[in-house]
């Protein structure tokens, strides 16, 4: 198993260059494309809701985990619409919430249909095998170095051994780096399109804000990948 970790470690600065492409891609579609426009009718309609604007968000995001859309862009638009503080709080109830239902759907519900969709991959195989021994752990890594698409881990952790409240808290701070990053890039959304408003001191503060948000979840993810490799093959081994 060191050989494969090895040649994860070689790979890890292509890695590290792909991260920063995808969010120099996001920023860019947020403040060139036609996005900021559905950003911004997405975000009038919200915000007409008043009071009710937060329930609403949460509601629609948690759909959106339940049918596997992705919500990388839910995610940004919460940083338009709510701003950074407010905008990870209502994403974090959001997720976990998508991500609960998933889960008790493929626990009670729809366990064979999960069950085979997942039958045969090696990767998932593994990490069955080591939730058996640290469930809640494995569900904490996998959720800071994701190596599934989160939407179908949801259902996929529903045919496992781990505790349901387990999964739920490892699930909630596993996320939260991930969530801190996109909702900061859609608050980089709002404030391009306030350009004319905005001083210099303050697009330093937002850039420092964003490299700085940057280097971190990249570096727990980092870390996170080291361990989630270790305890795959320990339970590979096992």
């Amino acid at each position: 198993m060191s050989e494969p970790i090895q040649n994860r470690e070689r790979k890890s600065p292509l890695k590290l260059i792909l991260t920063l492409t995808v969010v120099a891609a996001l920023i860019t579609a947020l403040v060139l494309l036609p996005t900021g426009d559905w950003l911004r009718a997405a975000t009038g309609w919200v915000e007409s809701l008043g009071f009710w604007a937060p329930v609403a968000f949460i509601a629609i995001y948690a759909i959106a985990v339940v049918f596997f859309v992705p919500g990388s862009v839910l995610t940004a638009a919460s940083g338009t619409i709510f701003g950074v503080v407010w905008g990870s709080v209502y994403v974090s109830i959001a997720s976990v919430l998508g991500a609960t239902l998933a889960f008790l759907i493929g626990r009670f519900i729809a366990r064979s249909w999960v069950e085979k969709r997942i039958e045969g991959n090696k990767t998932f195989s593994a990490i069955d095998g080591a939730v058996a021994d640290e469930g809640w752990k494995i569900v904490g890594l996998t959720r800071l170095s994701p190596i599934f698409p989160f939407t179908l881990l949801n259902y996929a952790y529903g045919v496992t051994k781990v505790k349901f409240s387990h999964y739920l808290l490892a699930s909630w701070i596993g996320m939260l780096p991930g969530t801190v990053l996109y909702v900061y890039i859609g608050s980089l959304g709002k404030a391009a399109s306030e350009a004319g408003s905005k001083t210099t001191t303050e697009w330093i503060g937002y850039g420092v804000g964003l490299a700085a948000t940057l280097a971190v979840t990249v570096f727990v993810t980092r870390i996170a990948k080291r361990a989630l490799n270790a305890k795959i093959g320990d339970a590979t081994e096992a």
